[in-house]
């Protein structure tokens, strides 16, 4: 049987890798490879990845009312957020990185955000296109290291 992406691109693996083994373990289908995926499907997984992380850590600090959690959670899911933590980050990514963010950030999404600009709207998607790859790549370890750094790069207190 061929090597997939993931075998080759991350050979020891974290929990957080083990995690998203067990779910194509549990679902099994077809596996593809994940450089032929599209940027925003990259996004939309990326998206997912980067809100369990920050409500991770907000429910881990604290447990309070869910509108107190939400209010807490969305000073950093927000595209103006997820903007200013990738400009932050633009010199700690890897070529392969910065590929993947331009083509997150070149790409023609059917919606907008309600409170953020076009620009900021497509940093973010490209941002979320990097946590979306790096998760499928089984390289959690790398994706959970860009938000802790650039959250902290961007000046802003997690």
């Amino acid at each position: 049987m061929e090597e997939s992406v993931r075998e080759r691109e991350n050979p020891g693996k974290g929990p957080a890798d083990g995690f998203l083994e067990e779910i194509l373990e549990t679902f099994p289908g077809k596996r593809t490879d994940i450089k032929t995926y599209s940027p925003l499907a990259l996004a939309y997984i990326g998206d997912g990845v980067y809100d369990l992380i920050i409500r991770t850590v907000v429910v881990e600090r604290a447990n309070r009312p869910a509108n107190a959690l939400h209010h807490a959670t969305v000073k950093y899911v927000s595209a103006n957020a997820q903007s200013r933590i990738v400009q932050a980050l633009m010199d700690q990514l890897t070529e392969e990185e910065l590929s993947v963010y331009r083509r997150g950030k070149n790409s023609k999404p059917h919606t907008t955000a309600k409170n953020a600009t076009l620009a900021d709207y497509l940093k973010a998607t490209g941002f979320e296109a990097v946590l979306g790859y790096l998760y499928l790549a089984g390289r959690m370890d790398r994706a959970l290291e860009l938000v802790r750094k650039g959250i902290a790069l961007a000046g802003m207190k997690l």
